[in-house]
């Protein structure tokens, strides 16, 4: 729409009624009585051009009115339009208005008028932005709250994202990822093997890597005899991990000699940002899976590792090539320190403590400043203390502050019988060393000591004291270590076995035998073993407690139990006596937390269960310690961890 006037008429009419009055005025002005005849004109004139402004001005506001409805049904056409839905809702979630493509594009023609859509849509009514995934297609949802009129309304545009998602699943999908799988202890498993079950073995793992690498397009390659590395894409690695690697428990049904099973380590790597960090992520995954006696897939994740398997007890290896070296090493970092301080576990037991003592007794005949850093109060091991005292002296032990008071840039710290940092005697006198070694042989834990500078880590031994005995053997000495000293060996091989019951091996009776030839007096370790009659009582009745769940024996020992700490353990090896009892757990107070200490006979892996709730241990012999619970709420979690376990 034009408007009818312009402005040029306008200056054109305001002329002609000038032209018009000002003759008239000066021929009144000179005494021409007819001059105010000239004004009648002028005035007629006038009048009608003040008609035709207003004329024009109504006519100005129908054409801005006229534009105005037509802009705001142009608005209205470009919604309907629009490549992309909108909806408005209500302060409740009504639905009041729409666009064709809400409808028809995102609800498939629905009319949703007066209807809840909150109800409807899985969408967050509060969030600015958020990606939703409705009728098998993806939508960036963007709200915009209006407030002008008397209820608030919610405006909500909805954008097609369906081919941007459909592409970036696909390419995380086809990531590449990095698996390195390892066959346990291939070489000591077939040593003795003839040359046919070799090939026979070889070839079963060949034919049992093929059949995995089928299903996949991925590629696999042998890197040694007993080492593999494969590439797969991140959505067949997901498939493992959904399946629980089954590939797994397809290795144990190959044998070498038809009396050893052939099982797998495999470390994951995935989602590196290039193939060369994923296998890095890949080694290290292996390096846990090993730590924690094989037969196990770990997969590092953005929280630490997930593991898979591990129901088979570590192959005993039997070249002791590994402890010779290790037992070299060692030696020269002892030699090379003004003082080694000897460190266990909190709540030292014989094993942690009776290992701190053996290896002082070697460290003393090297002629080096030797202590064993240990709580006199809170520790499992008062009578092998005292026994120790009494033959040596008290000078060979210091408290956790009296170490770090003493320590020095060239003290070695040698930690026996654990290698995670959360249950060390005294983290500040790890944080404080420079120099760091570690003997252990529980199963690798996810928070280990990662400054070592060696980490002498055999999951497979009975016991760090086995571990020590063997490194003794191997220490240029010139002589054998006291007797009292290899009593203390022999506690704490003796506790961890069970005595020589539970994860022994060859290794475990040669260590025996040695400290046996050494000296170690069975009697007098058997002493160090013997209990008040209370600690007795108390251990029957948290025995006499317990509750069988299937397989599983449970068991919660009373507030006022003497010496819980120690006769718990004691209780829960008690329960695996009754009969079709294959895994066994009692839970007690300890300060502000609740520990649960588990044991089994091997068929079931407590560590998985005691990781679970945030512990750890062995595949036999397992605990953990809840914060911030009760008893029965402690008791509920562990039920529910192995109900999980068994699913």
């Amino acid at each position: 729409m034009k408007p009818k006037y312009h402005i040029t008429l306008w200056v054109l009419m305001a002329l002609m009624v000038l032209g018009t009055i000002l003759p008239a005025a000066v021929l009144y002005w000179r005494g021409d009585d007819l001059g105010f005849l000239y004004c009648i004109p002028a005035a007629i004139l006038g009048v009608i051009v003040v008609s035709m402004l207003l004329y024009a001005q109504k006519n100005q506001i129908r054409y801005v009115a006229a534009l105005g409805e037509e802009t705001e049904n142009a608005q209205l056409a470009a919604l309907d339009k629009l490549p992309f839905g909108l909806c408005i809702l209500d302060d409740t979630g009504v639905l009041v208005q729409m666009n064709p493509y809400f409808q028809d594009e995102i609800m498939d023609g629905a009319d949703l008028f007066g209807r809840n859509l909150y109800e409807i849509v899985p969408f967050n009514p509060s969030a600015p932005e958020q990606d939703i995934c409705w009728q098998q297609r993806y939508y960036k949802v963007s709200a915009f709250p209006f407030h002008d009129g008397e209820s608030p309304l919610h405006v909500y545009l909805w954008s097609d994202v369906t081919e941007l998602e459909t592409l970036r699943q696909d390419y995380e999908n086809t990531h590449p990822c990095v698996m390195l799988l390892v066959v346990d202890n291939y070489e000591d498993l077939i040593q003795n093997a003839k040359e046919s079950e070799r090939l026979e073995a070889s070839f079963a793992i060949e034919r049992l890597l093929e059949d995995f690498i089928s299903g996949t397009n991925g590629i696999i390659r042998r890197l040694k005899n007993d080492r593999f590395i494969a590439i797969l894409e991140e959505q067949h690695i997901t498939s493992l991990i959904d399946g629980k690697f089954k590939i797994l428990d397809d290795a144990r049904s190959i044998s070498v000699n038809d009396r050893y099973n052939i099982t797998f380590s495999i470390g994951v790597g995935h989602g590196g940002a290039n193939l060369a960090e994923s296998e890095s992520f890949a080694i290290q995954c292996l390096d846990m899976a090993l730590g924690r006696g094989g037969d196990q897939a770990a997969v590092k994740t953005e929280n630490g590792y997930r593991f898979f398997g591990g129901v088979s007890k570590g192959v005993e290896k039997k070249s002791r090539a590994k402890t010779r070296i290790i037992a070299g090493a060692i030696q020269d970092l002892i030699v090379d320190s003004s003082q080694v301080y000897l460190m266990g576990h909190r709540f030292g037991d014989l094993d942690s403590i009776g290992g701190c003592c053996g290896l002082a007794g070697a460290i003393r005949l090297m002629e080096i400043p030797v202590n064993v850093v240990v709580d006199p109060k809170k520790n499992l091991s008062h009578q092998l203390i005292e026994l120790v005292e009494e033959e040596v002296g008290s000078d060979l032990f210091l408290t956790p502050e009296e170490a770090l008071e003493q320590i020095t840039d060239d003290t070695l710290l040698i930690i026996v019988d654990t290698h995670n940092k959360d249950i060390l005697e005294s983290s500040d006198l790890y944080l404080a060393a420079k120099r760091v070694c570690v003997i252990d042989h529980h199963r690798k834990n996810v928070n280990f000591v990662d400054n070592a500078i060696v980490f002498h880590h055999e999951p497979y031994a009975s016991s760090a004291c086995e571990m020590i005995t063997e490194l003794l053997q191997y220490f240029k000495l010139g002589e054998p270590v006291d007797s009292i000293y290899a009593d203390c060996l022999l506690s704490g091989l003796m506790l961890d076995t069970k005595n020589f019951v539970m994860r022994t091996g060859v290794r475990t009776f040669e260590a025996a035998a040695y400290l046996r030839k050494i000296g170690a007096d069975t009697v007098r370790v058997k002493n160090l073993f013997s209990g008040t009659i209370e600690a007795y009582r108390a251990r029957t009745e948290i025995v006499g407690s317990a509750e069988i769940h299937d397989c599983y024996a449970i068991a919660v020992a009373p507030k006022d139990a003497a010496d819980v700490r120690l006769v718990a353990p004691q209780a829960a090896d008690e329960l695996l006596n009754i009969s079709k009892v294959e895994a066994a757990f009692v839970l007690y107070e300890a300060g502000d937390m609740i520990s649960i200490s588990a044991r089994s006979y091997g068929k079931i892996n407590v560590q998985v269960i005691m990781e679970a709730l945030g512990g750890g241990g062995h595949q036999s012999m397992a605990a953990t310690q809840l914060t911030g619970t009760t008893i029965e709420d402690a008791k509920e979690q562990l039920l529910r961890v192995i109900a999980e376990t068994q699913n």
